[in-house]
């Protein structure tokens, strides 16, 4: 159930942090392009607007002022009034400059596009920097974000160059602006996501419940017919020719009995019914008595039972459930051993953790069961099982055990070796 509820709540989470970042991945993406697109055409208009205008040398500028000086008529309109460059200056919203460069690609005249014409410093040491690193015809805009200058460069001619300053100040902002709103609607997403997912597994939830329900108190009103059902067959007398169908009684009364204290048992540990609370426990001690119970079971299966076990190894727990973790997962290595086999038991401490190891040499879990044994009534082979009056609720239990612990239980095959894994924190 945890499980199905972490699932959801990463897939709605996921998918609502997507569309955020796209939207807003799309706003600056479109933003960029836009202010790209204004300064790639205002270079072409500037460009367009200078190759109608004659260049001027210094010699030029003075003859033009000195001959202005000589007439002493005003201008007739606001076409004579305003320099050339005012009509340029008209459709710009950036700052400007152009560069003159003579037939020599040597720089002869600064101009500038603003309000006050007030030319900066370093554009003289930005325009002899573009003449060095360019040898032909460039058009360079670069990172809006990083980049300072945008320029056109036509060697011999002139430099156009664009004062990307307010540009980046702005897109920064945006892309600050931007990741900031991300991270709020974050916080809002999760929120959102337990809130849906919390929702969307109730329904499911409530009948999980339910089915558990349903096991423990079927399994409590079969406990009681079935244990008349066993006295009576006990105390039958029966015909010698008879007594094979009442053996056959007394075999399947057992079984059932099996099974019911089985399921009891997973009820109780999946409802986190325990008789005793968890407290400080040896668990290096719990594990070493519950290996030593299985020696003899080894001994008489042919399978060799080896262990490596830290000393002083505490953890809180339910000593009863790690007892009855320990039994079913000794079982299971014995049982799934080959003859003249090996059984390894590792219990040691890994950083925050103990790790405890259970390694049997015998059949492998097939692949892409590894996960599927863990469930209840599954069996890998159902007819062996059957024979041996297993009903795959054993490693169940074994989860159940370790989840009501906050642990993880895995089990892995590599070659012809089987192994269990315990992670308990410390």
């Amino acid at each position: 159930m945890k499980k199905l509820k972490s699932k959801l709540f990463w897939t709605i989470f996921v998918i609502l942090s997507l569309f955020v970042a796209t939207l807003l991945t799309i706003f600056n993406y479109q933003d960029y392009h836009r202010s790209k697109a204004v300064i790639e055409q205002n270079l072409m208009r500037m460009n367009n607007e200078r190759n109608h205008l004659p260049l001027r040398s210094p010699d030029d500028v003075a003859g033009e002022v000195e001959e202005e000086n000589n007439n002493s008529s005003p201008p007739t309109n606001l076409e004579e009034q305003a320099p050339p460059d005012e009509e340029v200056r008209r459709f710009m919203d950036a700052t400007i400059y152009t560069v003159l460069l003579d037939e020599n690609n040597e720089i002869i005249d600064l101009i500038s596009h603003t309000e006050d014409g007030k030319v900066e410093e370093n554009i003289k040491e930005v325009a002899t920097n573009i003449i060095e690193d360019n040898a032909e015809d460039t058009i360079h805009i670069g990172n809006l974000y990083t980049t300072r200058y945008s320029y056109h460069y036509q060697p011999n001619t002139q430099i156009t160059i664009i004062d990307n300053g307010e540009v980046n100040h702005r897109l920064m902002n945006s892309l600050q602006l931007s990741i900031l709103l991300f991270v709020l609607l974050e916080i809002v997403i999760l929120i959102i996501s337990q809130i849906l997912s919390a929702w969307m597994i109730k329904p499911v939830k409530m009948t999980f419940d339910k089915q558990k329900q349903f096991i423990a108190d079927a399994s409590h009103e079969l406990k009681t017919p079935l244990a008349i059902i066993m006295a009576s067959a006990e105390s039958i007398q029966v015909e010698e020719k008879e007594q094979k169908w009442l053996n056959n009684i007394k075999s399947e009364s057992e079984r059932m009995n099996k099974l019911i204290s089985s399921l009891l048992d997973l009820a109780k540990i999946e409802n986190e019914i325990t008789t005793k609370p968890k407290e400080a426990a040896n668990l290096s001690k719990l594990v070493e008595m519950s290996i030593l119970s299985f020696e003899s079971l080894a001994y008489e299966k042919e399978v060799e039972l080896t262990y490596e076990i830290e000393k002083g190894l505490t953890i809180q727990c339910n000593g009863e459930e790690i007892k009855e973790l320990m039994n079913i997962l000794l079982d299971n290595a014995i049982k799934h051993s080959t003859k003249k086999g090996k059984i390894n038991v590792e219990l040691k401490s890994d950083k925050n953790h103990i790790m405890l190891k259970v390694t049997n040499k015998g059949n492998p879990i097939p692949p892409g069961e590894e996960e599927k044994i863990f469930e209840r009534f599954y069996r890998v082979d159902k007819a062996r099982n059957r024979k041996e009056n297993r009903y795959g609720l054993g490693l169940a239990i074994a989860k159940g055990i370790v989840d009501n612990h906050h642990g993880k239980i895995s089990a892995s095959s590599k070659e012809e070796y089987t192994t269990f894994t315990v992670m308990l924190k410390k």
